[in-house]
C-alpha cells in the first residue's frame, strides 16, 4: 500500500519508558529504551493519567515524539503508562519477542538470512559435526592435538603382521601392514645384526649384547659367540669382527675372530704364542641370511 507522507509503523506495540511529572509542565518526551519514539497519531495511543484513560486529541495531543496534555500537570499527578499501538488494523511488524519457532515455516530461514558471525561454536551440539561435513584436506597438522598419538592405548607387545602404519608415499598418505616392514632390519646387509660385550676371564659373562643368545667358554682363550636366529647370521657367509684387551700395553696381544658356522662366531685370544683369557672382549656380525 502506498502512503502520502510518512508511512506508518504497523503492529509494533510498545510501552514507553516511565515519565516523571514536572510541576506546571504539560509537554513530555516519549521514549522506549531511552530512544525517542514517534506515534502515528494520538489515536494510535493509550494514555493513562492518575488511573484514568485519556481521550486522544482532547485530553492530549502528540507532535513527533512529544505528548502534550490539555493542561499543565502538577505535583502528585502520575502518568501511569503510555502505550503506542502502531497500525491496529494490520498485522504489520510483529512486536518484539513475539515470533515463536512454531510461527516459522519449514525452510523459511535460509543462509542469506544468517549473519556471517551468527553461527558460533556455542550453537553446535557436542559431536554434531559429522565426517561428511569436513572437506577433503581440511584438517591440517596445526589442528591436531599434541596427544593425538600419546593419548591412545599403548601397544605393549610386538605388532601383529596385520597391524597397520601410516606412511607418506611421495606426499600421499597411505597405510602399510607391519608384515612388509618388520624384516627390514634383518635383511638389510648394511646393518649390524648382532653384537656382544663379554667378560672372557673366569666364568664367562655377557656384559651387554644385542641378538646374542649366549657365549660358550670352549677352553682357555677360546670362545663361541652364539647369535639369535633373527640376526640373519645364518649360513657360512656372514661377516664377523671383534677385539679385546689383556690389560695394559702389550705388543703380543692377538685376537682372532672367524665364522664358525650357522649363527656362530669363533674367537681366540693369545698372549704371544700362549692361549690366554682376555677381558673385556667385543664381537659383532653382519649377514643377510645366506
Amino acid at each position: 500500500m502506498s502512503y502520502i507522507g510518512r508511512q506508518p509503523t504497523v503492529g509494533n506495540f510498545q510501552i514507553c519508558d516511565a515519565i516523571s511529572v514536572v510541576n506546571g509542565q504539560a509537554a513530555y518526551t516519549m521514549q522506549v529504551g531511552s530512544v525517542n519514539v514517534i506515534p502515528q497519531s494520538a489515536n494510535h495511543m493509550i494514555v493513562s493519567l492518575n488511573g484514568t484513560i485519556q481521550k486522544p486529541n482532547s485530553s492530549f495531543t502528540v507532535s513527533s515524539s512529544t505528548i502534550t496534555f490539555s493542561s499543565n500537570l502538577s505535583t502528585g499527578d502520575v502518568i501511569d503508562f503510555i502505550q503506542i499501538l502502531g497500525d491496529v488494523l494490520d498485522l504489520g511488524v510483529p512486536s518484539d519477542a513475539t515470533v515463536t519457532a512454531a510461527k516459522l515455516a519449514s525452510t523459511s530461514v535460509t543462509t542469506a538470512k544468517l549473519a556471517s558471525t551468527s553461527v558460533t561454536t556455542a550453537k553446535l551440539a557436542a559431536d554434531a559435526v559429522t565426517e561428511a561435513k569436513i572437506a577433503d584436506d581440511a584438517v591440517e597438522s596445526e589442528h591436531l592435538n599434541d596427544n593425538v598419538i600419546s593419548g591412545q592405548t599403548e601397544l605393549a607387545t610386538a605388532p601383529a603382521d596385520t597391524d597397520e602404519f601410516l606412511v607418506s608415499d611421495a606426499g600421499t598418505l597411505k597405510r602399510i601392514d607391519y608384515t612388509h616392514i618388520k624384516g627390514l632390519a634383518d635383511t638389510n646387509e648394511a646393518i649390524v645384526k648382532g653384537w656382544c660385550n663379554f667378560n672372557g676371564t673366569g666364568t664367562v659373562a655377557i656384559n651387554q649384547s644385542y641378538n646374542c643368545s649366549s657365549v660358550t667358554d670352549n677352553n682357555t682363550g677360546s670362545y663361541s659367540i652364539n647369535w639369535s636366529g633373527a640376526t640373519g647370521a645364518t649360513g657360512s657367509n656372514h661377516s664377523t669382527a671383534g677385539g679385546g684387551d689383556l690389560g695394559g700395553y702389550n705388543n703380543d696381544e692377538r685376537v682372532q675372530v672367524y665364522n664358525a658356522g650357522n649363527n656362530q662366531t669363533g674367537m681366540e685370544t693369545w698372549n704371544g704364542t700362549t692361549a690366554t683369557d682376555f677381558s673385556p672382549l667385543h664381537c659383532l656380525t653382519f649377514g643377510n641370511g645366506s
